[in-house]
């Protein structure tokens, strides 16, 4: 029902805009702390309603469809008010123009797959991009991803380590998914910086693998995977000029899931904290598959296409050629480079 909280408090997302709007157009320090406040509010009952309709059982399509609504226009009108009171740089005007041109993408593939009726799911990893967008609105930095397991008796001899079986080591392994991660938020990488190598198991495959990578306008990935971690670790930071979320375990032996959002105050020192736990059981490989199955059936468009895939291997294969090569050297200007292959 309309009146039931989860969608009053969906709804109040939208009654904040017109507010919003007054508080930022007034152009007062205390206006714009006021309008901080109540965006931060806003962003904080997209996690609440959810939350309410599962523990009250209260979930409903009338909710499902209300949601995304809510906070494409929340996210939609802050962005248009930043940008059109010049409180964006130069430069983060791109992301603004990016996240726009996504939103109008995805409201209109949904549109198209309800009528074909193929659903297309709100992940965990897109309320972690919405919780971005909402909660920080700064401008991407860079993003770290730690992802690794200490191995077992044996390790050196299962299927993993042949590369005549698994392709590749640690990296091909677990790096992959970082690699994915990483461009999901900061986009396609045009540099890539490796290193592999092989440091406890006797296998001919490396146990830890070590990337830098850079997109064309600028933000960084530092990505480490390993098999020497001795405790299973999972661990993704998304740093922006105003804030940062960091994700934690993966449920089981890798902890809890954790969500963590750091907000950067205006006179900096300790950041605002506010952190969500996940202790419940993990479906979302389930989910995947369900949904790819499904793809298949009706003829749709997988989350996560083969060009992603290619994407990831690509940069693992970059990596890979790097480590192959026989030497280093420095270039003219003093930078440390790889030798030719």
């Amino acid at each position: 029902m309309l009146t039931d909280l989860p969608n009053v408090l969906t709804l109040s997302r939208i009654a904040a805009i017109p507010l919003l709007v007054v508080l930022v157009v007034l152009g007062h320090p205390a206006t714009d702390l006021a309008a901080c406040i109540l965006f931060s509010t806003a962003a904080i009952t997209d996690w609440l309603d959810g939350h309410l309709a599962r523990t009250r059982r209260q979930q409903s399509e009338l909710g499902r469809m209300l949601d995304p609504i809510a906070d494409k226009l929340l996210v939609g009108a802050a962005l248009m008010l930043l940008v059109g009171h010049a409180r964006l740089s130069h430069w983060g005007l791109y992301p603004a123009i990016v996240i726009m041109l996504r939103e109008i993408l995805v409201s209109g593939l949904r549109e198209y797959l309800a009528g074909i009726r193929i659903g297309l799911p709100v992940t965990r990893l897109a309320k972690w991009k919405t919780g971005f967008q909402m909660g920080a609105l700064g401008t991407l930095l860079h993003v770290r991803g730690r992802y690794g397991h200490g191995g077992r008796p044996g390790y050196e001899r299962e299927w993993r380590a042949d590369p005549a079986v698994a392709g590749g080591g640690e990296l091909l392994d677990q790096g992959v998914h970082l690699i994915d991660l990483a461009r999901w938020f900061a986009g396609d990488f045009v540099e890539v910086s490796g290193h592999v190598a092989t440091y406890f198991w006797d296998m001919p495959v490396e146990d830890n693998g070590f990337l830098l990578l850079r997109t064309a306008t600028g933000q960084s990935a530092w990505l480490h995977a390993s098999c020497t971690e001795w405790k299973n670790l999972f661990c993704f930071e998304v740093f922006g000029r105003d804030g940062k979320l960091q994700i934690d375990g993966l449920g089981g032996s890798y902890g809890v899931e954790r969500l963590a959002f750091y907000r950067m105050l205006p006179q900096m020192g300790p950041p605002e904290t506010t952190i969500w736990e996940y202790p419940g059981e993990d479906h979302s490989w389930r989910t995947e598959f369900t949904h790819f199955i499904e793809c298949i059936r009706q003829g749709g468009q997988p989350n996560g296409t083969l060009n992603d895939a290619l994407a990831a291997l690509e940069v693992v294969q970059h990596a890979y050629d790097q480590a192959a090569a026989p030497f280093s050297r420095r270039s003219q200007n003093g930078a440390l480079t790889r030798g030719a292959p």
